[in-house]
């Protein structure tokens, strides 16, 4: 019996060997987990609190008169009007000059409120005037309250109104959004490939079965078994924990159905041609993984790199992701996000297009 298993042992040990793609993926991988990690969450740079600065509408419509005036009495105004801002500038130098503090501007002082609201930023700032906002619920807005009061005693606050968005809130689209993509992925892929071993699809071939219909089918088939589970889990979860949603269910319907196309479109794409579910494996955890870290799943990457959200930007998962978030959290309509819509529709075209064009049916005997 030992001779047995040995025997069995050893072949499967050389059989994973012979199978070069598989083993380079085995290392590639984990190389490629940790030189993306060590970006992402580096030491250097991390900022503890985030703090919004308004520029106040009065300052803006000021310079814009003060170039429009020619009188010489608003030109003295305007004058004046340079120094107590570049007065105003000095004096928030030395608060705005802490390290661990991420700044963030605003135009528009409704907008920067509602960031407050929903625990987006911890405080809301206007130097010109002498005012801030914070929301009480807030444990690191209550300390980056009293970083500001230490250099600036005489601010007035303004506490703001409005359910706070929880982390399960923020987090909730990310977790269904990841299901989903393991879902659509794997849930596809290995099965075309097995399709292949088989000589599946070699049968298929000797029907009127084109490659675009075969995969289209695939796509609806695993569209509707997503969805359907998906869909049955946000209502499930949200009658259990009442979701912060102030946007349309619908929305968040089509978001969800245009970003689950394009992973089934991407998954059919990797194992167009693919005779190994090794390497298939491989190659759907070199797209699975790091869409999972990169997209916005578990945490926001509004202050990481520029190089880190473009690479993001590349991944369906992310476009889904932000659009799903500012329907639910900022009330957005479809067409607020019909930039992120246009993506996931090209990405879906695009990977099914390319996919059947590289789509091999099969050459293994049956």
């Amino acid at each position: 019996m030992l001779k047995r298993i040995l025997a069995i042992l050893n072949a499967r040990n050389i059989e994973f060997v012979r199978d070069r793609s598989a083993m380079a993926w085995s290392f590639v991988l984990p190389v490629f987990l940790l030189v993306g990690f060590s970006f992402m969450f580096g030491e250097e740079g991390k900022q503890l609190y985030k703090v919004g600065l308004l520029d106040s509408a009065a300052m803006i419509e000021s310079k814009e008169n003060a170039k429009r005036t020619e009188s010489k009495e608003d030109a003295e105004r305007a004058s004046q009007f340079e120094l107590n801002t570049i007065n105003t500038k000095q004096q928030q130098s030395a608060f705005t000059s802490l390290k661990y503090i991420s700044w963030v501007n605003y135009k528009e002082q409704q907008k920067a409120i509602l960031m407050v609201d929903q625990h987006k930023i911890d405080l809301l700032v206007d130097f010109t005037k002498k005012r801030y906002w914070l929301n009480s619920t807030s444990a690191n807005g209550y300390m980056a309250e009293k970083l500001l009061l230490a250099y600036h005693p005489d601010f007035q606050s303004s506490q703001t109104s409005g359910r706070a968005v929880r982390y399960l809130d923020w987090v909730m689209p990310g977790i269904l959004g990841m299901n989903m993509m393991f879902s659509c992925l794997f849930g596809v892929g290995y099965v075309i490939v097995r399709y292949r071993k088989n000589g599946v699809l070699k049968r298929f071939q000797a029907t009127p079965l084109s490659a675009f219909e075969f995969l289209s089918a695939q796509v609806l088939s695993r569209l509707l078994i997503v969805m359907s589970v998906t869909t049955i889990l946000f209502l499930g979860c949200n009658w259990l924990f009442d979701f912060y949603i102030l946007g349309s269910m619908i929305d968040l319907f089509v978001i969800a159905l245009l970003g689950a196309s394009s992973m089934i479109a991407l998954s059919l794409m990797i194992a167009a041609k693919s005779q190994s579910e090794e390497l298939t494996g491989g190659l759907l955890n070199f797209f699975s993984w790091p869409m999972m870290f990169l997209s916005g799943v578990w945490f926001s990457l509004e202050g990481a790199m520029p190089f880190v959200q473009k690479v993001a930007d590349l991944f369906p998962l992310t476009h889904m992701l932000k659009a799903a978030r500012a329907i639910m959290t900022d009330g957005a309509s479809l067409a607020d996000v019909q930039g992120h819509m246009l993506v996931l529709s090209l990405m879906t075209v695009g990977f099914l297009a390319l996919g059947s064009l590289m789509f091999d049916w099969g050459s293994e005997r049956t």
